[in-house]
């Protein structure tokens, strides 16, 4: 070989070994113990994969176990609410925009090393819904058309979690802010699960839902629409520690084109494909992937 083409040989091989060991480091992605964690976990995991990093995928934990784990620098990448770590984790009380609040965790959160990328358009918070026939027939579009059919006299019947029922910041608070109330009779507290199947058999007209779960568009409910901003903003967003990203800044270019493929129509159309049609979990996010050219 010639001494020219051994030095060029010699040179591929070094950047080989330089692509490799950019990315040897082990990325660990974390997710919550429920189907939209466990989709995103899994979306992040494949996608990462796909971009040639190494992925230890540890979904299935609880939400105080996986803030935990991050600032530990036991997990690196994880989707979180903004919502939730503005009043779960940094005890924040003061009502604020979509925008404000992830300005807010995003600045807090920093403190902690932890980085906040680019908010989905899916915001994962509660809601009020009903069966959409039923919203149809009684003209209701959102919480203040809701508010003026009870003051009316319509005896709408309501069906909420122990939780929501009894917190500060539930119905009571929610009730005031729209200036009407359902009236203890016609109030059913069960389990949350329960909720959505009292709303599709018509045992209630309301129901407590979450906006992003499946059973919404899969059942034919309306979320009605908060239209004085009571409900907390939960978008959906990658988080990454400091460390993690700063070592492989590329990461941001990835979850950032994932993040913006996401909002509420999407993920209860991915979540219904886990919970209703009984699709896996690895699949439904492979699809997506594929189906959004993604990898």
């Amino acid at each position: 070989m010639k001494p020219g083409k051994f030095f060029s040989a010699a040179l591929g091989v070094i950047a080989g070994l330089s692509v490799a060991s950019a990315s040897a480091q082990t990325i660990t992605v974390g997710g919550k113990n429920f189907t939209e964690q466990q989709l995103l976990a899994s979306m992040t995991t494949q996608l990462l994969k796909a971009k040639g990093f190494e992925v230890d995928e540890r979904s299935g934990m609880g939400s105080a176990a996986v803030r935990s784990a991050m600032e530990n620098g036991q997990i690196d990448v994880y989707w979180e609410y903004t919502g939730t770590s503005l009043i779960t984790y940094n005890k924040v009380e003061e009502r604020m925009s979509p925008e404000e609040t992830y300005n807010k965790v995003k600045e807090l959160d920093a403190e902690k090393g932890i980085v906040w990328l680019d908010a989905s358009d899916a915001n994962n918070t509660y809601a009020l819904a009903m069966r959409k026939a039923d919203a149809e027939k009684h003209g209701i579009k959102t919480l203040s058309d809701l508010a003026a059919k009870v003051n009316s006299g319509e005896a709408l019947t309501f069906a909420s979690n122990a939780e929501f029922y009894a917190r500060a910041d539930g119905l009571k608070p929610l009730e005031k802010e729209y200036g009407f109330e359902f009236g203890r009779e016609n109030i059913k507290r069960m389990d949350t699960g329960l909720v959505y199947q009292a709303l599709k058999e018509g045992q209630v007209d309301v129901g407590l839902v979450f906006a992003t779960d499946g059973r919404i568009p899969a059942f034919d409910f309306v979320v009605l629409a908060d239209d004085k901003n009571y409900f907390p903003a939960y978008a959906l967003t990658p988080t990454v520690r400091k460390e993690v990203l700063d070592k492989n800044p590329q990461l941001a270019e990835h979850l950032n084109a994932l993040s913006s493929k996401l909002d509420d129509a999407t993920m209860a159309r991915l979540n219904a494909a886990v919970d209703v049609e009984k699709t896996s979990v690895e699949d439904v996010a492979a699809n997506f992937l594929k189906e959004q050219g993604l990898v």
